[in-house]
């Protein structure tokens, strides 16, 4: 069935998202299927967000509280990366009556009963293995990897690359950068940022940032690439 949506962020992530959408409606069927893009929400777009957006064609809306205060209930999508962004916008727009969508490029890997949780969006190349979980609003970025039964959580962004190893638990708003790796069995705590390439060998506990291998807890003395993990 066809659909109208709208994206929320204008940065890079909501522009693969908009690739995902473009990807899903090449391999549609004729008319159906369809995914129509009204357009392209966000409360503080860049120079150059704007203008990538719009030589795709796609039109800015505004920032959230435009939208709302414009437009009936919709079905949308949050194409921002920042864990704790997508759960604030995700909030006001439920409290409104909107409707979360779930994306899925076709050339991901979904393997046997898992359960996706709505406004979810899987990218190209994800490998998504047996019995695996997904609450609302899970992010993974091209070529990430979760392995069997691993639960992965409300607003978690797993980004490029990234490997989740199997029955590996991951807590809400945790992001885990690009090219990181969870090893099995281990869980992730709520609010944890695992820097771009550590490996995770123990449990993490809620709101640190670790980075490293072995990835161990950033000090205050040390450059912080939790900016850096949130585009």
């Amino acid at each position: 069935m066809s659909f109208d949506v709208i994206v929320f962020g204008a940065g890079g992530f909501g522009r693969e998202t908009l690739d995902v959408i473009e990807a899903s409606n090449r391999s549609a069927t004729g008319h159906s299927g369809k995914i129509r893009v009204i357009g392209v929400a966000d409360d503080s777009p860049t120079p150059e967000s704007f203008e990538h957006m719009i030589a795709r064609g796609y039109r800015y809306l505004g920032t959230t509280s435009d939208i709302l205060d414009r437009l009936e209930p919709h079905s949308y999508v949050i194409g921002i990366g920042d864990p704790g962004i997508k759960s604030l916008i995700d909030q006001r727009l439920t409290k409104r009556g909107w409707r979360a969508v779930t994306l899925i490029h076709p050339s991901a890997s979904v393997g046997s009963v898992n359960e996706i949780g709505d406004g979810s969006i899987i990218c190209g190349g994800v490998q998504l293995s047996t019995n695996t979980v997904l609450g609302k609003h899970v992010h993974l970025n091209p070529n990430a990897t979760i392995g069997h039964d691993a639960l992965i959580k409300d607003y978690v962004s797993v980004n490029p690359g990234a490997v989740v190893s199997g029955e590996v638990v991951v807590e809400p708003r945790a992001l885990l950068g690009a090219g990181s790796v969870v090893l099995q069995g281990l869980s992730i705590g709520r609010n944890v940022t695992v820097g771009a390439g550590a490996c995770v060998v123990s449990n993490v506990g809620a709101e640190l940032t670790v980075v490293g291998i072995p990835a161990r807890e950033l000090q205050s003395s040390e450059p912080d690439n939790r900016k850096i993990e949130k585009c």
